[in-house]
């Protein structure tokens, strides 16, 4: 049976001469891997292999068969085209760190509306906001991705709650008697970063490049430590290294 989904590039892999296996992350269907024959072809004309890019934002027309593992694309185009995503390192190299957050964490091939959405719409965003914003983003990214999976942050920031314990996702009075919790002043950003309703907000919270880069290996902590199965990321030195220069 044919349907009509969006879906998110997250990679491709080469197979035989002309085609790729693509792993997306679909609007429908969560994450599924699909075949996709000529899409490698050697006339210009033919390949489309360049709209299957990992943070590619798809409209595609697929077979879907729930029995199988490998399923098919009938017809595919860009759903949104990016104007400085692929032409900015900063803001590429943020997506690349998105589509690896989302590759480490979605194993399952079911749907998941809300995070779709709010993925689709934060690579839109990258692609459109100032660099103050940009530098924020993994963050909050990241913070908001553990929320949608189902370990939120519980409570807020004050001066009677001032420590976020990652192993309870939760703001308490006293530093726990372990190490997997922030400090005061990085449990009151992190309240910010977590509290903003708009993108555009992340401006206003400012840090220095030391303090971002231990908050967003913190929140990959977090993640560990909810995710049994996470493993180590690769973009995040990468990712510093751009933010920094």
């Amino acid at each position: 049976m044919l349907h009509k989904t969006r879906g998110i590039v997250l990679r491709t892999i080469r197979y035989g001469d002309t085609s790729l296996i693509v792993n997306m992350f679909t609007e429908l269907f969560g994450v599924q891997s699909y075949m996709v024959n000529g899409a490698r072809s050697s006339k210009p004309k033919a390949a489309k292999g360049n709209l299957l890019q990992p943070g590619n934002i798809l409209e595609l027309v697929v077979y879907h068969n729930e029995i199988r593992n490998l399923q098919r694309i009938s017809e595919y185009k860009l759903a949104y085209i990016y104007t400085a995503v692929n032409l900015n390192v900063v803001k590429n190299t943020v997506a690349l760190y998105i589509i690896e957050l989302l590759q480490k964490c979605l194993k399952q091939p079911e749907q998941q509306l809300d995070l779709y959405y709010f993925t689709e719409n934060t690579l839109q965003l990258l692609d459109v906001s100032a660099l103050p914003v940009v530098a924020n983003l993994p963050l909050y990214f990241t913070l908001k991705v553990g929320e949608y999976l189902g370990f939120r942050l519980n409570g807020r920031f004050s001066e009677y709650t001032p420590y976020l314990d990652l192993q309870e996702g939760t703001f308490s009075d006293l530093p726990p008697h372990h190490s997997d919790h922030l400090d005061a002043h990085s449990s009151e950003l992190t309240d910010q970063l977590f509290q903003c309703t708009e993108v555009q907000h992340l401006a206003a919270i400012t840090m220095n490049k030391d303090r971002r880069r231990k908050l967003l290996y913190a929140y990959l902590d977090f993640f560990r430590l909810h995710l049994p199965d996470f493993t180590e990321m690769h973009s995040p030195p990468i990712l510093h290294e751009i933010l920094d220069a």
